[in-house]
């Protein structure tokens, strides 16, 4: 049986595929519900996690009372973020500013204790982010950005700041897609640098420049997403 965690991700991948492809065109309403949750053969409820996912990336947009509507922006940047999904609980300030202080300091502990498989696995998810983001595969580029993230949680000699991370790891998920509708060419170029010097810091043992450029990594990414924690 397929892990119902990955069923509205595989939805999500397989709407943004007719989106990139042009059998969902931009300004086009999306069909039903009722009718896409039989095409896919899937609930209803995995169907609206798949949409959610795709219109926090920019690439659907719901109308109230109209519809749900591709955006489809080819040059990644469509200027509209989605609603907060978790407002009832925690405002998406604070969640990017607990991001700061807990990976900050999982960053510094996680220093020196990564092995080189780690190390060259870090890599490899900032290699996936820089060319799934030049094909606009933005499900791919997050699903790596979060890879990249939880290797180095994974690393972290607090076992405490281990679990935190964990009972927060749907919020932070959000965040990491958050500002992706804002993000244009540059400031993607400017997140794939600053993933480089979190590796380099990592690498050479330097705790305090890690949690330096994980600190500032997170802080330039709620910038992008209209915040200054």
């Amino acid at each position: 049986m397929l892990n119902k965690t990955l069923v509205p991700q595989s939805v999500a991948r397989e709407i943004q595929t007719m989106i990139n492809s042009g059998a969902l065109k931009t300004g086009e309403k999306i069909p039903s519900q009722r009718e896409f949750s039989q095409k896919f053969g899937i609930s209803r409820a995995s169907l609206r996690e798949a949409l959610l996912t795709l219109e926090t990336l920019g690439l659907l947009k719901t109308e109230p009372g109209r519809g749900t509507f591709v955006v489809g922006h080819p040059d990644g940047v469509s200027g509209d973020i989605a609603p907060w999904r978790y407002s009832d609980s925690y405002p998406v300030f604070d969640v990017f500013q607990t991001r700061i202080l807990l990976e900050g300091e999982i960053a510094r502990l996680s220093a020196g204790r990564l092995t080189q498989r780690q190390l060259e696995k870090l890599e490899e998810a900032t290699r996936t982010m820089e060319d799934c983001w030049a094909r606009q595969d933005l499900l791919t580029n997050v699903d790596a950005d979060l890879e990249f993230h939880g290797i180095i949680v994974s690393a972290c000699a607090n076992a405490m700041l281990r679990a935190l991370y964990e009972t927060v790891r749907d919020q932070v998920t959000e965040t990491q897609r958050q500002p992706i509708p804002m993000t244009d060419q540059e400031r993607m170029k400017a997140s794939i640098a600053e993933h480089r010097r979190i590796i380099a810091a990592l690498a050479t043992n330097n705790g305090a420049k890690a949690k330096f450029e994980m600190e500032t990594h997170i802080r330039n990414t709620a910038q992008c997403a209209g915040l200054q924690p």
